[in-house]
């Protein structure tokens, strides 16, 4: 009966449930608690391998599909792996490209590449 409801105010425009902050009008009561949450600033949903909070959980989840590569040494995220590896060389201290024409070496190609243009 309550899904029934709830579906029948789809075609009736019915919005009983009405936000006291602004006015704003809903049909159905979860929509206007979220609602609520533009006014308060109430993020209850929090990743766990970062720390990012989100009013709503499918952003959370939304969040957790875009950068699913996390640094197990200091928790930053990455939609890419290749990111993550090129990032752990900040801990690692590695630097496995090297100008093979003064021997100086570098955390990432690009580096590399545009160093190159010095000795031309």
């Amino acid at each position: 009966n309550f899904v029934l409801t709830n579906h029948r105010r789809i075609h009736t425009g019915e919005k009983p449930y009405q936000c006291i902050t602004c006015g704003q009008s809903f049909s159905e009561g979860s929509t206007l608690t979220r609602h609520k949450r533009v006014h308060t600033g109430e993020k209850p949903f929090h990743c766990d391998v970062c720390g990012q909070s989100y009013a709503e959980g499918r952003s959370l989840t939304k969040h957790k599909r875009e950068k699913p590569y996390h640094c197990d040494i200091c928790g930053k995220s990455f939609s890419r792996n290749d990111h993550l590896i090129a990032h752990r060389r900040i801990h690692t201290g590695e630097r496995p490209y090297h100008c093979d024409i003064c021997g100086q070496s570098f955390s990432e190609g690009r580096k590399l590449t545009r160093h190159k243009c010095i000795h031309t």
